[in-house]
């Protein structure tokens, strides 16, 4: 088995679809992979969460990452706005206790937030509040996240590749190509 750190950056050079930018960013990148993707193999539950100018990209998600094409395992994934659809009036922290109260009874805490979108927007404070989530945050730098430009003209571009690179990594951790040892 190799390592995460070889097998992406071979993944990134062999690979036409996935940008440079994950290759210079590497160091971002893979403690925030390795953690979702072991998070993923404890069985916990993805909780997506996008901005508003994001839910395209969520919906992208939600309906690639479980394909019938890909012949795996399927990963427990549901969209924030999917089960609670009222999101925009979660706006300070009593809203935000309710709201984690509600995912703990339903997910028995085996849930984590991956967030996609701006620091600026009022539902990344919902993943902000817990540690170890998934956060590629746009015009803000905050530890223990991807840090991206929402002007950034190839953003769109970007954010497909940093999927694709995300699921070709959950493929080759499931079926054993490398380890997630740190």
């Amino acid at each position: 088995m190799q390592e995460l750190l070889k097998w992406t950056l071979n993944a990134i050079r062999n690979d036409d679809m996935v940008s440079s930018l994950i290759e210079e960013r590497k160091f971002d990148w893979i403690p925030l992979v390795a953690n979702a993707i072991s998070f993923i193999m404890e069985g916990k539950t993805i909780i997506l969460i996008t901005d508003v100018q994001r839910e395209w990209f969520g919906r992208y998600i939600i309906t690639s990452i479980n394909n019938i094409h890909l012949d795996r395992p399927i990963i427990p994934i549901a969209n924030l706005s999917d089960i609670y659809p009222h999101l925009d009036i979660i706006t300070n922290s009593e809203k935000i206790d309710l709201l984690n109260d509600m995912l703990s009874n339903s997910y028995k805490d085996n849930y984590f937030f991956w967030y996609i979108g701006k620091g600026s927007d009022k539902r990344v404070d919902i993943a902000k509040r817990e540690k170890g989530d998934f956060i590629w945050i746009f015009d803000e730098e905050l530890s223990n996240s991807f840090p991206l430009k929402s002007d950034d003209s190839n953003l769109d571009i970007q954010l497909i590749q940093l999927y694709k690179l995300f699921n070709m990594t959950l493929n080759a951790v499931l079926f054993c190509e490398i380890s997630l040892d740190r």
